[in-house]
């Protein structure tokens, strides 16, 4: 029997998700190559199981850095909102301007052809 199928299973014989067969088992059994591998899922597996146990404290400091960034970032995105509110009052009164002068400009047409009657209106 070779070494390759059997250690492709391995893993699931150690977590309990499969089994081998009774040639299988004979198989490891004889073979120091796929007991050095179970031997090493087994130590995998311990070493998983005591890390899920562990908890790890934050580093100090790690709240008061997370605040500064959130309150750095807020006030970055109110300049940005400023600057996009003024851009916007910029447009309009620009538009307006615009507008005015364009009203102008037909005022001053209109004031060439019919003078009196712009004078009265």
């Amino acid at each position: 029997m070779r070494c390759e199928p059997i250690a492709d299973r391995l893993p699931g014989v150690i977590d309990g998700s499969a089994e081998l067969d009774r040639g299988e088992r004979r198989h490891v059994e004889r073979c120091l190559r796929c007991q050095a591998e179970l031997a090493q899922y087994r130590k995998l597996l311990k070493v998983m199981h005591a890390l899920r146990a562990e908890v790890s404290p934050p580093p100090i400091g790690l709240v008061g850095d997370v605040l500064a960034a959130l309150e750095s970032a807020g006030e970055r995105g109110a300049v940005r909102a400023a600057l996009t509110g003024r851009r916007v009052a910029y447009l309009g009164g620009i538009a307006a301007a615009a507008t005015a002068a364009g009203a102008g400009a037909a005022v001053v047409l209109v004031t060439r052809g019919r003078r009196h009657r712009l004078l009265a209106g």
